[in-house]
């Protein structure tokens, strides 16, 4: 309590009330009768109710916005204020703070500092607890992801080929960049995925993503759901498809002429060797690279010419590296990475016969006589393509080599890594599913400029040994891991709950 100042040569008074002797005040009223007559936080609220949505961690400010909130934030406090903005109104906060209760007992309480003018210039200061019931409440982004059946847009994603690593390369891309967070539902099906948003922008986003990551084109449409000739309101549902181009990692396509001379006069039977945001290939007879882009593929189509299941295994009998090769005119770059190199090869399947193929091959730096290797055999096959059939049979190679064959199960035995998967509806899982997801993780191991674009998480449960093997099969080192870190949320306070508790 304070009271205007008083030359200190004046003497004490009486209380009106009680009679206790003090300095002289307005009120005439010591500090305890004064309390007792006046009640500054009179009309303020002593109760209030927080409403809190589980599934997303957030508060509801009125009338319909839910942000989100730590225990103990400053947000949290500013909101609980709002709640009784206009009964402080009358007085004067000084200070405002929580009182530590249980994160378990949906309770939060306040305790605020207030003051007030009272009876004649006399200022009043009194503390008081304001309690905050959190009751549940799911807000409406959260229900509409609970029906499933609400949706205002829909991105359908689809790739015409049999093998499915350009679609676990794009999932990993869209969990790193969290593009999955704001959808409803997603859904997979025999040859792509089916994205669900609650709103056309959010689908446009995606849309505009895949086109950035992955080469492909995109169409959309829209249908009429309802329209108020009142307020000339439409309701609309939009659907976006979205194909991405039908080659892979580690096929062999065919060019054509025209195709194969603007990129540099290479040669038309090439080798994709990776797929980002263009398709790489490279030509395995010279080291020439080229990329090709989603306009360009679908301005001069090409397909591949097997299916990955028809690789065979072959032995390198004899391999010999070759320094320089002749550059024809127009030739565009090479690659650095690669090694070109002249083998003698034969298949494992005709070891007790005498018939070997030679071949060029781009893996001149990993491949030693006695290796095996995976390869497509051209000069057994019948190619049911128009640009192979058109051309000249000697510029076909009888044998094209694609990778080099490791032990599978001592490499699936000894990763000590893994990824994370998008949560989705699967229509069934194919059996052929877990033999290309292994081909995926080995094609990972493999390449490091594709690893760059990935979050890969250190696996606990498999021991970390030193590599003692004779094996050189590629691995992915501990620094390029990630640690799993499991935060604990609590129901009320979000990820910081357990930090501030």
């Amino acid at each position: 309590l304070t009271f205007p100042p008083f030359p200190p040569s004046l003497g004490c008074s009486l209380c009106c009330q009680c009679g206790v002797l003090i300095p002289p005040n307005p009120a005439n009223m010591c500090v305890g009768c004064l309390r007792a007559q006046v009640d500054i936080t009179e009309g303020i609220p002593k109760q209030g109710t927080l409403h809190f949505c589980k599934q997303c961690e957030r508060y509801l400010q009125p009338p319909a916005t839910w942000i989100q909130c730590a225990l103990e934030s400053r947000e949290l406090l500013a909101l609980c204020l709002k709640k009784i903005k206009a009964s402080l109104s009358k007085v004067r906060l000084i200070d405002a703070g929580f009182i530590w209760t249980e994160p378990h007992s949906k309770r939060l309480k306040l305790k605020l500092t207030v003051q007030k003018e009272v009876l004649n210039g006399a200022v009043l200061q009194q503390v008081f607890v304001v309690e905050y019931i959190v009751q549940s409440q799911m807000c409406e982004d959260c229900h509409r992801i609970e029906a499933k059946d609400f949706w205002k847009a829909v991105v359908q994603v689809r790739q015409k080929t049999l093998h499915k690593k350009t679609f676990y390369y794009l999932e990993q891309l869209i969990l790193k960049h969290r593009l999955h967070q704001n959808t409803l539902r997603i859904k997979e099906i025999h040859d792509g995925l089916d994205f669900y948003y609650s709103s056309k922008q959010q689908a446009q986003k995606m849309v505009d993503f895949l086109q950035c990551t992955v080469p492909s084109r995109a169409k959309s449409s829209q249908r009429l759901i309802s329209h108020d000739i009142h307020s000339n309101v439409y309701n609309y549902k939009s659907t976006f498809s979205v194909e991405i181009v039908p080659i892979c990692k580690d096929n062999v396509v065919c060019l054509s002429p025209k195709l194969a001379q603007s990129l540099g006069n290479m040669s038309q039977i090439c080798v994709c060797f990776r797929v980002t945001s263009t398709i790489h290939l490279i030509d395995p007879s010279t080291l020439q690279i080229a990329e090709v882009d989603g306009s360009t593929y679908w301005r001069h189509p090409f397909n591949s010419l097997f299916h990955p299941k028809q690789l065979e295994e072959f032995i390198i009998v004899d391999i010999n590296r070759v320094q320089e090769k002749k550059r024809g005119a127009g030739a565009g770059a090479r690659s650095n990475k690669h090694t070109l190199a002249e083998a003698w090869v034969q298949k494992t399947s005709e070891l007790n016969t005498d018939h070997q193929y030679f071949c060029s091959t781009h893996l001149g730096h990993i491949l030693n006589p006695g290796d095996l290797v995976l390869g497509f055999d051209l000069a057994n096959c019948n190619l049911n393509d128009e640009f192979a059939n058109k051309m000249n049979p000697q510029s076909i190679p009888d044998v094209v080599l694609i990778k080099k064959s490791y032990d599978r199960s001592k490499r699936q035995r000894r990763r000590n890594w893994k990824l994370k998967e998008l949560e989705r509806d699967r229509e069934g899982m194919e059996s052929d599913d877990e033999r290309q997801y292994q081909d995926f993780l080995e094609d990972l191991e493999e390449d490091e400029a594709i690893r760059k674009n990935i979050n890969i998480y250190r696996n606990a449960e498999i021991p970390v040994e030193s590599d003692t093997d004779d094996d050189d099969a590629p691995r992915i080192s501990l620094a390029e891991m990630l640690e799993d870190l499991h935060i604990s949320q609590d129901a009320t306070g979000g990820e910081g709950a357990n930090m501030m508790t």
